[in-house]
C-alpha cells in the first residue's frame, strides 16, 4: 500500500496541529447504553494516544449504529467517549454536535495533546449522501475545525468501503495519513491474497448466503477448503436436496447453492449433523440430529459435534485460516459448542504456526463472548465488510483515496 503512514505524519511533527482522526468506535450497546464490547474502542486507542501525546490536537470523528439522519440519543457517542478517555488515559471531551457551534467552539479552545470527540458523525445526513457536493460540504465543515496545517489520519478499517464524507472527502482535502490500524489491517489481508502458506482454509458462517455469496465465489478457486456454518449452511443442505425443517433458508439461493457445490465439491465442507431446537430461544428444547434428519417444525441453531470434530481436523492441520462467521447461534449457551469448537481449532493451528485471521463482525464478538485467548489468533479485524469486501477483490474507496 503506497501511502502515508502515523510514523510518517509524527516524523513531519504534528505538536499544535490540529489532526481529524477517522475511528471506528461502532460498538454494540445493551438496552441500558452499556458497551457489550468494547473491542473497537481498544483497537483505536493507540493512534489517538500516540497523536495527543505528540502534542496534536485530537479531533475523533466515528459513527454510532444507524441513526437516520438527524441527532438520535440512543446513538449518541456519550458512553463511548468515557469508555476512550479510560482506555487513553486522559480527559475526552465530547461535542454535542457534528460541525455545529459547539464542535466549532471546542475545536477553537483545544491545546496541545487535548482529545475532542464529536457526535456522532452520522447524525448528518450528508455523512452518508450519494451527493458528491453534500459530502464535499460536510467534509470542508469537518477541515475547518483542525484549521489549514491540519491533517487526516485514517484509522477505522470498518468503515474503508464506504464512499462517506469523513471517510473518503475528508482525505481528498488534507494531507492524508493510514493509522496504525488502517495500516495493519490492510497488510494482514494482503498476506491472505497475494501469496498464502498452504493448506489454506477459510470458515465462513452467519445467516445469509446472499452476504456472502460474492466471497465465496471469489476465495472457493483460491483455497483448499471452505468450511460453511451458520443459518447459511441450511441454503446449502436444501441445494443437496435436504429438508431443513423450520431452519433459516434463502429459498432464491438454492440454485446458485447447487452450482456452488457442483463446481466446488471437493473444496466446499457442510456440517453432517445439526444441533436442532424447537424454537429460537435459549431455553429452547435441542437435540443433535443428522442433517438430512432435520425434523419438520424444528430449526437449526448449531452445527453438531460430529461436524466440529470434521472441521476442526481440516483447520488444525492448515497453514492459513480465515474466519468469518459464527456456526451457531453463539449468544445462547446451549447453541454456543460449535462456535467455540471451530474457535479452538483455529487457536490449536495458531500454535502450531499457522497465520489466523478472524475477520471481524460477529465472529470478533464471539472470542471475546466465548472468553476465548484473543492471542490465540495472528489478527483479530475490526472490520467485518470492509474485511470481506478486501478479500473480494473489490477497491475500498477509503484505502484507495490515502494512496498518493
Amino acid at each position: 500500500m503506497a501511502v502515508k503512514t502515523l510514523a510518517d505524519l509524527l516524523g513531519e511533527g504534528v505538536e499544535g496541529r490540529g489532526v481529524l482522526v477517522r475511528s471506528d468506535l461502532n460498538v454494540p450497546l445493551d438496552d441500558n447504553g452499556q458497551i457489550t464490547d468494547p473491542g473497537r474502542i481498544i483497537a483505536s486507542a493507540p493512534t489517538i494516544k500516540a497523536l495527543a501525546e505528540a502534542g496534536a490536537k485530537v479531533i475523533v470523528t466515528a459513527h454510532l449504529g444507524r441513526p437516520k439522519g438527524e441527532p438520535d440519543p440512543k446513538f449518541s457517542l456519550a458512553p463511548v467517549a468515557a469508555r476512550l478517555a479510560e482506555e487513553l488515559g486522559r480527559n475526552v471531551q465530547l461535542a454535542g454536535d457534528v460541525v455545529g457551534q459547539d464542535a466549532l467552539a471546542r475545536s477553537e479552545g483545544l491545546t496541545d495533546g487535548d482529545v475532542l470527540l464529536l457526535e456522532n458523525v452520522r447524525f448528518d445526513p450528508r455523512e452518508t449522501s450519494k451527493d458528491d457536493a453534500d459530502r464535499g460540504k460536510l467534509a470542508a465543515a469537518l477541515v475547518e475545525l483542525v484549521g489549514d496545517d491540519g491533517a487526516f489520519v485514517s484509522d477505522g478499517f470498518g468503515v474503508v468501503h464506504r464512499k462517506q464524507a469523513s471517510v473518503y472527502d475528508v482525505a481528498k482535502l488534507l494531507p492524508h495519513y493510514a493509522g496504525t490500524l488502517v495500516a495493519a489491517e490492510v497488510e494482514v489481508l494482503a498476506k491472505l491474497t497475494e501469496n498464502p502458506d498452504r493448506p489454506y482454509a477459510v470458515v465462513l458462517g452467519g445467516s445469509k448466503v446472499s452476504d456472502k455469496l460474492a466471497v465465496i465465489e471469489a476465495l472457493a478457486p483460491k483455497v483448499d477448503t471452505l468450511v460453511i456454518g451458520g443459518g447459511m449452511c441450511f441454503t446449502f443442505l436444501a441445494a443437496q436436496g435436504l429438508s431443513v425443517g423450520a431452519s433459516l433458508l434463502q429459498e432464491e439461493m438454492v440454485d446458485t447453492c447447487k452450482g456452488l457445490l457442483e463446481r466446488y465439491a471437493d473444496v466446499i465442507h457442510l456440517p453432517r449433523d445439526i444441533v436442532v431446537a424447537d424454537k429460537f430461544a435459549a431455553d429452547a428444547e435441542s437435540r443433535v440430529v443428522p442433517a438430512h434428519e432435520i425434523p419438520d417444525s424444528w430449526l437449526g441453531l448449531d452445527v453438531g459435534p460430529e461436524s466440529v470434530d470434521r472441521f476442526a481436523a481440516l483447520l488444525t492441520e492448515a497453514r492459513t485460516v480465515f474466519w468469518n462467521g459464527p456456526m451457531g447461534v453463539f449468544e445462547f449457551e446451549k447453541f454456543a459448542a460449535g462456535t467455540r469448537g471451530v474457535a479452538e481449532a483455529i487457536v490449536t493451528a495458531t500454535g502450531k504456526g499457522a497465520f489466523t485471521v478472524v475477520g471481524g463482525g460477529d465472529s470478533a464478538a464471539a472470542v471475546r463472548a466465548l472468553d476465548l485467548p484473543e492471542d490465540g489468533f495472528s489478527h483479530i479485524s475490526t472490520g467485518g465488510g470492509a474485511s470481506l469486501e478486501y478479500l473480494e477483490g473489490k477497491q475500498l474507496p477509503g484505502i484507495a483515496v490515502l494512496e498518493d
